[in-house]
């Protein structure tokens, strides 16, 4: 019996001795799998502090695009980079769907959102930097289609970017809207000037920066810009609304560009003058 209840006296003790191994080893791991959880967002932190992440839609040259070595340039973009070398930050570019920016906006992705946005209309939804730049919403028709006025687009095809300005002024003039006999909405003005081109519409609605822009770029003869416009506006940074310590800091780094005259050379570099109007 002593022996039964020795041997049995043992086995308890080493099967105790397992399970404190097991469960320091558990805890081992628990807290080194903490550890790393922990330096990881804290690495994040880390790099949100010390990047300056600007959101755009790739596809509207000349404010933001790719060029043709494949990498994002433009005259925002470029703003933007000096912007962010002025704050001490590394400047990151982050392309997206235009309808999507106001979720990349509020999830954090983007630090705001900068290429060619019309602050009219949106006045009360984002926390805005100064206007930058005027910009008109006007129609581009080929040069041979005998559509001189607005009102010849009496019954022809329009085609409008999803969620642009131009898209929201037309919504404000449902009865110009009624005389087309369509109007239907494409994902960037690229596609749209093709569609344009091949005759699958009539004509585009879209900002005049980005439509001479195209067309200088397209020969400059095959389409033109009808003298009326659609509608005026200024450009601005948008930034989540309440955030006006970045917009003030961004701001601040913009006037003084325009002070010392390098927001100047960016315009001339790209539209051959200066197009800008902070004062």
């Amino acid at each position: 019996m002593k022996k039964i209840y020795l041997f049995g006296v043992l086995a308890a003790l080493m099967l105790a001795g397992c399970s404190g191994a097991k469960t320091t080893e558990s805890t081992s791991a628990s807290a080194e799998t903490s550890k790393t959880a922990s330096e990881s967002s804290e690495a994040v932190k880390t790099d949100s502090k010390n990047t300056f992440t600007v959101g755009f839609d790739q596809d509207f040259p000349p404010m933001g695009f790719v060029g043709d070595d494949g990498q994002f340039t433009g005259f925002d973009l470029e703003v933007a980079a000096e912007v962010a070398k002025r704050m001490g930050k590394e400047i990151k570019y982050q392309p997206i769907a235009w309808d999507a920016k106001d979720m990349e906006l509020s999830s954090g992705t983007i630090d705001c959102i900068w290429n060619g946005f019309s602050i009219q209309g949106r006045e009360d939804k984002y926390t805005w930097s100064k206007p930058y730049m005027k910009n008109d919403q006007v129609f581009v028709v080929k040069s041979d289609s005998g559509i001189d006025s607005i009102e010849d687009l009496a019954g022809k095809k329009v085609e409008v970017q999803t969620d642009s300005s131009a898209e929201a002024a037309l919504k404000e003039d449902p009865d110009m809207v009624k005389t087309f006999d369509s109007l239907q909405t494409v994902a960037d003005y690229n596609t749209g000037f093709m569609d344009l081109d091949m005759g699958g519409v009539d004509a585009i609605a879209m900002d005049s920066v980005v439509a001479n822009y195209q067309i200088t770029k397209r020969g400059g003869n095959s389409f033109t810009v009808l003298d009326t416009p659609l509608a005026s506006e200024e450009y601005g940074v948008g930034f989540k609304l309440g955030n006006e310590a970045l917009r003030d800091e961004v701001q601040a780094k913009l006037d003084e560009m325009k002070a010392d005259g390098s927001l100047k050379t960016i315009s001339e570099k790209w539209f051959g003058k200066d197009v800008t109007t902070l004062e």
